[in-house]
């Protein structure tokens, strides 16, 4: 889960009606947030394009939550309707991540099975955490939201909900970003670091010009969007201090697709023609649009395979 920032491009939804965070949700992202990604659950088992992203680059991590969830009742097939990602970084532990899954739990049933199994609960402040698979905690925030991770993350999620560290809500930047994208079925923030670090990683060789080093401060957050009705949408923001800078920034990207093209296959040249880049004011956009049957061969290139780790 370190490269959280690119992983997110393995959530794929259709068209649905997203759900934005949930207070309980948005009060246990600690304000030192790095990034957020919310996925649209229910939308992966609807589309075959999804499925073949879903089967081919999900996260070991995830794999290993959904068995976990299985042996308390969980089913994460039927019971899941939204995922919610959230890296951020601590003073001592450096850079920590927590999930937070929502839907109609049974939790009558997993109540029982957790009796049945004799599985106890260690109390957290008001919350009672108890142990999955592979070292990870979790604790129900309501009756159908559930937060999960390692020990260190969980409980400084709990402490951002519970005062004792600040949360999302005092940090302006990010909060009015989510209030922007969150009505996507996929979408996500990143901060000033995340977002300079995964620009640099984007334009490969192009980075190395200087003027890349001169704009790379004035980059400060991004957020996109992403969704698979009729072909596959991506839409990228890149926020930045100042209109030139947007406008640099934009024609390093296009030199930095450039660069790309001299060594893609023919199903990366076909698929970087399907990127758009341009600026608005203080902002790089960056639209993405092809149909499933090219998307589905990109799956398989190398320059997926760069990006995607």
């Amino acid at each position: 889960m370190k490269n959280i920032c690119i992983s997110a491009l393995i959530f794929i939804s259709v068209a649905a009606v997203a759900m934005p965070l949930g207070t309980n949700s948005r009060s246990v992202i600690p304000a030192d947030v790095q990034q957020v990604i919310s996925v649209d659950y229910r939308a992966l088992k609807n589309s075959d394009t999804a499925q073949a992203l879903k089967n081919q680059v999900l996260p070991e991590g995830l794999k290993q939550f959904e068995s976990a969830l299985k042996g308390i009742a969980i089913d994460s097939e039927k019971d899941l309707e939204q995922l919610t990602f959230t890296s951020f970084r601590t003073p001592k532990n450096g850079v920590q991540i927590v999930g937070v899954a929502q839907g109609p739990f049974p939790m009558k049933t997993v109540t029982r099975k957790l009796t049945v199994q004799k599985i106890k609960g260690t109390k957290y402040h008001n919350s009672l955490l108890y142990p999955m698979d592979n070292g990870m905690l979790m604790t129900f925030l309501d009756d159908s939201t559930l937060l999960f991770g390692q020990r260190t993350a969980v409980q400084s999620a709990l402490d951002a909900r519970d005062g004792y560290t600040s949360n999302l809500d005092s940090n302006s930047q990010m909060s009015d970003m989510m209030s922007a994208v969150d009505s996507a079925p996929v979408w996500s923030i990143l901060d000033q670091q995340g977002t300079q670090n995964i620009m640099r990683s984007a334009l490969g060789d192009a980075s190395k010009i200087a003027d890349y080093e001169t704009v790379k401060k004035r980059i400060l957050a991004s957020r996109y969007t992403m969704n698979f009705q009729n072909g596959v949408t991506f839409d990228l923001n890149v926020l930045t201090s100042d209109s030139m800078t947007a406008a640099t920034l934009s024609s390093l990207v296009k030199a930095g697709m450039l660069y790309k093209k001299m060594n893609a296959t023919p199903t990366e040249k076909l698929a970087l023609e399907g990127v758009t880049v341009d600026s608005d004011s203080s902002n790089l956009q960056l639209h993405f649009k092809t149909d499933d049957q090219r998307f589905q061969s990109l799956l398989h290139s190398d320059l997926f395979a760069a990006v995607s780790r």
